[in-house]
Formats: structure tokens, sequence, C-alpha cells
């Protein structure tokens, strides 16, 4: 099971409360206040692992509670704090509170934590509260409540690359081929219900990361079918690599498909399609497929370089050669522009 969104509740824990005690020793007349203070509450965190790929272990268990603090003793003893909650999500976990709507943390790199519920302050004991005017104080004060929330995780995916096409268009059987991920791959539409990653390994031992998104259809950006659900994924992908049905068998063009594909990222977020992109023009083994990729070609015009035509027998090193080169291009701009901050 494939979760990417789910609810949960967060309580952490409520501090000791402090302690209201004097000395009392043989031969020791009028012994001073020694109450300790009360133990914090215990936090509850989130922490981003790569061990975890979604949500699907946070929906048995839809609460999590840290201990509360012990209290204060005599003899000045403090209660100890109490241990933290850490809650362990996939990188590239949203975390907002479910009342807010509030963003609280983007845990998008392996190792991130965040604190979503401070644990409550202990309280202080009565010996925090001597003066030189009140000697015996018997005021101490009680601890302090831990916070509740209630959380919404939302997954999207990080990866190198993304496949975008219309459902059938032959992503999965790609991704089949390049990697060593195995999707569903069936001669139906929505064989692939959930996105699917695959490791580019390459001879040097470099590697490229590439989500299967499932197949958008149009009208996506409103949420039409499962649009949104998809899309999400999307977001987090440094290129695009559009694939595209060279035989029309659906009854639509390939360039209506690009066009249409664009149009659906832009529509949903902008700035979406412009990111950068390689095409993939798939089953050419089809008819009409090679005439269809000649007017595609010429309709892109300089674009049309970023074009690779794929068989079901044929090779993709030269495609994937030109992915990992557009995927490091990319990675060296973002770090350029990070050393310019």
């Amino acid at each position: 099971m494939f979760v990417d969104k789910t609810e949960i509740t967060v309580k952490s824990g409520d501090g000791g409360n402090g302690c209201c005690s004097f000395r009392r020793e043989k031969f020791v007349p009028k012994g001073g206040p020694d109450g300790g203070d009360g133990g914090n509450g215990g936090d509850v965190l989130l922490e981003s692992t790569t061990s975890e790929q979604n949500l699907n272990s946070l929906v048995y268990r839809r609460r999590y509670c840290a201990q509360n603090g012990p209290g204060g003793q005599g003899a000045d003893k403090h209660g100890k704090n109490a241990d933290p909650v850490t809650i362990k999500v996939p990188v590239g976990t949203v975390i907002r509170d479910a009342a807010t709507g509030e963003i609280l943390a983007d845990l998008d790199t392996p190792g991130a934590k965040v604190v979503v519920a401070k644990g409550g302050r202990g309280g202080r004991g009565n010996a925090r509260f001597a003066t030189s005017t009140n000697r015996a104080p018997r005021r101490r004060e009680l601890g302090f409540p831990g916070e509740e929330k209630t959380l919404e995780l939302e997954l999207k995916l990080i990866a190198d690359a993304g496949l975008v096409g219309y459902p059938n268009a032959g992503k999965s059987t790609l991704l089949t081929r390049i990697s060593g991920a195995r999707p569903k791959v069936a001669a139906y539409p929505f064989t692939t219900l959930h996105p699917v990653i695959g490791v580019v390994e390459y001879p040097d031992y470099a590697r490229v990361n590439v989500a299967d998104i499932p197949g958008l259809i149009d009208g996506a950006h409103a949420n039409v079918g499962l649009g949104h659900e998809f899309l999400r994924h999307i977001e987090r992908t440094k290129v695009l690599i559009f694939v595209l049905d060279m035989g029309a068998v659906d009854g639509r063009t390939p360039w209506e498909d690009y066009a249409n594909l664009k149009k659906e990222l832009e529509l949903y977020k902008e700035g979406l399609s412009k990111r950068p992109s390689l095409i993939v023009a798939n089953k050419m083994d089809l008819d009409n497929a090679e005439e269809n990729l000649q007017t595609l070609l010429s309709m892109l015009g300089s674009d049309a370089s970023a074009v690779f035509a794929l068989d079901p027998v044929e090779e993709c090193c030269e495609f994937t050669a030109a992915l990992r080169a557009l995927v490091k291009a990319n990675s060296d701009e973002e770090e350029a522009a990070l050393r310019r901050l």
C-alpha cells in the first residue's frame, strides 16, 4: 500500500510539578526549603529518513504521546527531563498544522528534524522562592502543560527526473528498461496508480533517480481524476521527461499531447512546465510513428535536439547519457545559485 497523505495527532509531555519540602534533619533546627523542580515533558519530533518510502507506517497509529516529566522531590531532588518521541517519515514530507493550515516544516533532506510539539516546562520547587525576607516559602509551581496538535503530512517525492505523459504512453515500460524498477505494465490505461522511483546506474557508479508519475489527463490541474494526487510529486523533480505515444493509438497527435501536458503543468504551478526537459518519442515500431516524429521535430524547431526516438527493442544509452548530463547541469546551477547567496 502506498500512502502519500495522512493525518496524525501528537501530544507532548506535561511538565512535572515542583515540590514543597523543608529539611528535617536531626540537630538541624529550622531547616530551610529543599523542594526540587519538576522535569520537563518530552518533545515530539519528526525526522526524515531514507529508510521510509511512504507514509503507510503512520496509517495504523494516528496518535503519538510523549511522557510527562516527573515531579520534584525533597532534598533538592529535581525531576528528570522526559525523553522525546521521534517519528520517522520519508524524505520530502511536508508538515502542516491541520487547524491553521500553516506549514510547520518541509523535510526535504535526509536526517532533517523538527519539533512539532514542545514539551511543557517543569514547575519550580519552593527552594526557588526563598528570599532574605521569606526564608520558609510554601509556594511551588505546577508543571506547564504540553502541546497537542493535529498534523497533516503530505509526501512529495524527491527525484532527479520525472516521467510525464498520458495514460498508456509507455512510461512504466521505459522505466523498466533504464532502471531496475519493476512497475506494473499492461496494455490498458492507469496501470500505475502510485509513483514508482527507479534508479538509473552508470558505469562510473553515478546514479539518477527517475520517478514514474501516473498518467495525467486533461483537466488534471483542476484535480480532474486524481490530478493533484499525481501532480504534487512532479514539483520536486529537477528534470521533466515527456513520454509521447508516436503511434497515436488513442486518437491524439503527439504534438497535441506535448502541448496539453505542458499546459496542465503550468496551470497547476507557474514555471513548472519551463523546467529542463527531454522528450521521449515512444512506440516508434507502430504505424505512422515515423511520419508523426518528423512532424513533431519540425514543430519543435530548435528544441528538436531534446527528442529521443525509442522503440521496444532499441537501447536507451544515448537517452540515459543525455538525462545524466541534463541532471548534472541543473544540479551545478543550483549549487552555484546557493553559493551566490
